[in-house]
């Protein structure tokens, strides 16, 4: 039996798949690898994962990750999985963007985006991933992501740059105040998911000409700042997957549209392209 998951830094979707067969399909908390020890991944994967698969007799473990980048960071999330599915003897630690190519792409080459609670790009050439911007988090990065979304719109609530009538609706929607918000962002931990949780706001209220903008020069953002760093650009798809392409996917094509940038496939989630990958291939 293949376990196969996806991992992102708000949930990780796990499936269990015997002969081409999907026996399990699971969610649980969010891993990004590059944040936590193999310690604490591996409490949250025994916590919240184990009791899920019912004792299923796991024989191979595919892992697409957010913040799988690295060998060592790679090899930490492998002994996690170890720890708790120890009979499993083949264990495959993959980046998130990966996953992504190859629901996204499949064998033909292409951009390939991933757009959720963080954001990342590659060039994929068929089969591997040949090129990366590094997409460097939500402080330093992460352009067009939910945790940047979120950002970006706390700081111009706060920052007065928005209606005081947006920012009374904000405030009484989330039960927040600037003070709430500041010790969320910067005295406890998860920062990045406190922010994407509030980027749904600018969805419900992207009329408003303020929010439209923001969303707007976001996407532009992210275009300029990865897409356009790969070869041959304007002559290849780019290609989405998450959940903030999907929701706000006539913003990012207006986005895409000014800046003479074509558009591919927009999807929420790679599992099933996965699910098909592994069922025709191993």
């Amino acid at each position: 039996m293949i376990l196969i998951a996806d991992g992102g830094a708000t949930n990780v979707e796990w499936c269990a798949i015997d002969n081409g067969k999907v026996v399990s399909r699971v969610f649980t908390a969010g891993m990004n690898a590059m944040m936590l020890s193999k310690e604490e991944m591996a409490e949250t994967i025994g916590r919240e994962l184990m009791p899920l698969l019912n004792g299923l007799h796991i024989d191979e473990i595919y892992y697409y990750g957010a913040g799988c980048l690295f060998d060592n960071i790679c090899s930490n999330m492998r002994e996690a999985l170890h720890r708790n599915i120890p009979e499993a003897s083949k264990i495959v630690v993959e980046t998130d963007m990966l996953a992504a190519a190859r629901a996204a792409c499949g064998d033909a080459p292409g951009i390939v985006c991933i757009m959720g609670t963080g954001s990342n790009s590659c060039y994929y050439d068929g089969e591997r991933i040949t090129d990366n911007v590094p997409s460097l988090g939500y402080i330093l990065g992460d352009e067009g992501s939910g945790a940047v979304l979120g950002k970006l719109l706390v700081g111009d609530l706060l920052k007065r740059q928005m209606p005081k009538h947006l920012v009374d609706k904000f405030m009484e929607q989330y039960n927040l105040t600037p003070q709430i918000i500041l010790e969320n962002v910067y005295r406890k931990p998860g920062a990045n998911s406190f922010l994407a949780s509030l980027s749904p706001f600018l969805a419900e209220n992207i009329e408003e000409p303020s929010v439209h903008r923001l969303v707007l020069n976001a996407f532009k953002s992210f275009f300029v700042r990865n897409v356009e760093n790969y070869d041959n650009y304007k002559e290849l798809s780019v290609n989405f997957v998450g959940s903030i392409a999907v929701n706000y996917r006539e913003v990012l094509e207006e986005a895409a549209k000014a800046l003479y940038i074509n558009i591919g496939k927009i999807i929420k989630s790679p599992m099933d392209g996965l699910v098909e990958y592994y069922s025709g291939n191993k």
